[in-house]
C-alpha cells in the first residue's frame, strides 16, 4: 500500500485568504488545510464550489485585477495564499496574463500591507529559474534566464510577478516567500490547466517525442509545501518544488507502460522542431482551421527545465512522493473524467 504522503500540520488560528483557491493547486491546499482543522478560510475566485462552502469556506466572489475587491478580499487576513492566475502556452494571451500577474498583485501586495498582512506566499514557476536549451540542473542561486523565458508570455509575466511582489511587499513585520513548481500533476485538475498533456498522450495526440527534458511534481506534495512555507519559509527566498527530472523520452515511456497508450516513436532533429511546427501553424492558420502543433509548447519541449529541490526539502520538509504514484493517479483521474474509464 503506498504510502500517505502530503497531509498539512493543522496551524494557529487566524484568517487565511487563498487567491484562485478554486484552480488545481488553490483546491488542494485549501482541502489540506479544512483537514488539517482550520477554521477560518476565505477563498477569492469568480465562484467558490458547493463543497468549500458546504464545509466553513468564506466566499469572496471578484478578481485580484479589482481594487475594491482585492482590498475587501484582504480587509481581516493574516496572510495570504497568492494563486490566482491564467495559465496559457499562446503568446497572444500576453496583456491578459500580464494584468492578472503584474497588476492584479500589485493591488494584492499593496492592499495586504495595508490591511497590516503579515505574510504572503506567492505561486510562481519553476521556469521563472529552470529552464534551458542544455542539459543542466538549476537550484535558486542561479540567476533568472530572463534571455530564454522572455520568448514566453506565461513564463515572462511570472518572472515580472515575482519581482512586483518583492518590490510591493517589504518592510518591518512582513513575509514574502516564493515557491515555484514545475509540471503539477496528480488527482483534480478540473480545469486541465496543468494536466492537458496526460490527457493529449492518452487521447495520442502527441505528435512526436521532443528531445527536451520536463520535472514535474505531485500537487499534493506542493500544497502541503505551501502550507509549510506559512511558517518556514523564509522573507523574499524561493524553493523550487519537483519531484524527478527525465528526459521526454522517459516521461512518454513511462506513461506507456502505466497507460497501454503507446508514446509517438517520431523523433525530430531539434533545430528543425521548432522551425516546423511554426510552418504547420501558419498553414493552418491560413487555412482558417486549428493547427494540431503549437509552436509555442514545441519550442519549450525542446528545452530542458531540470532543477534540484534540496532547499525545500531541508527548510520546508518538501517531501515527493515515488513519480509512479503520481503518474498512475494522474492517468486514472483523466481516464474517469474526461476520457471514460474503458475509453482502452
Amino acid at each position: 500500500m503506498a504510502k500517505a504522503k502530503g497531509k498539512a500540520k493543522a496551524t494557529r488560528s487566524r484568517k487565511l485568504l487563498i487567491t484562485g483557491g478554486t484552480g488545481f493547486l488553490g483546491s488542494e491546499i485549501v482541502r489540506q488545510l479544512l483537514d488539517a482543522g482550520e477554521k477560518n478560510l476565505k477563498v477569492m475566485a469568480s465562484s467558490v464550489p458547493e463543497w468549500m462552502l458546504d464545509r466553513g469556506v468564506e466566499a469572496c466572489e471578484g478578481s485580484v485585477t479589482s481594487r475594491e475587491d482585492v482590498a475587501r478580499a484582504v480587509s481581516d487576513a493574516e496572510a495570504v495564499f497568492h494563486l490566482a492566475g491564467k495559465v496559457s502556452r499562446d503568446n497572444s494571451d500576453a496583456a491578459a496574463m500580464n494584468r492578472i500577474h503584474l497588476e492584479g498583485t500589485r493591488l494584492l501586495c499593496e492592499a495586504a500591507s495595508e490591511a497590516g498582512a503579515s505574510t504572503v506566499v506567492l505561486a510562481s514557476s519553476s521556469g521563472t529559474i529552470a529552464v534551458s536549451a542544455e542539459e543542466q540542473v538549476f537550484d535558486e542561486t542561479f540567476p533568472s534566464p530572463v534571455e530564454v523565458l522572455s520568448r514566453w508570455a506565461y513564463y515572462s509575466s511570472k518572472y515580472y510577478q515575482e519581482r512586483t511582489a518583492l518590490l510591493n511587499f517589504d518592510g518591518e513585520g512582513r513575509r514574502l516567500v516564493i515557491l515555484n513548481p514545475s509540471l503539477l500533476l496528480g488527482p483534480g485538475d478540473e480545469r486541465l490547466s496543468s494536466t492537458k498533456l496526460i490527457l493529449d498522450f492518452l487521447g495520442k495526440k502527441v505528435p512526436y517525442c521532443p528531445s527536451g527534458g520536463v520535472n514535474f511534481v505531485d500537487v499534493r506534495d506542493a500544497a502541503a509545501s505551501f502550507i509549510s512555507a506559512l511558517e518556514k519559509g523564509r522573507h523574499q527566498e524561493k524553493y523550487l518544488l519537483g519531484s524527478e527530472n527525465m528526459l521526454f523520452s522517459e516521461f512518454f515511456g513511462r506513461l506507456e507502460r502505466l497507460s497501454g497508450v503507446r508514446a509517438p516513436s517520431l523523433r525530430v532533429p531539434k533545430k528543425w522542431a521548432f522551425a516546423g511546427a511554426a510552418m504547420i501553424d501558419s498553414l493552418y492558420s491560413n487555412w482558417g482551421k486549428a493547427s494540431p502543433v503549437a509552436p509555442n509548447e514545441v519550442d519549450q519541449a525542446e528545452h530542458f527545465w531540470y532543477f534540484d529541490s534540496a532547499k525545500a526539502k531541508e527548510e520546508l520538509g518538501f517531501s515527493p512522493r515515488d513519480v509512479q504514484e503520481t503518474l498512475n493517479d494522474t492517468i486514472a483521474y483523466i481516464k474517469a473524467n474526461f476520457l471514460g474509464g474503458g475509453v482502452f
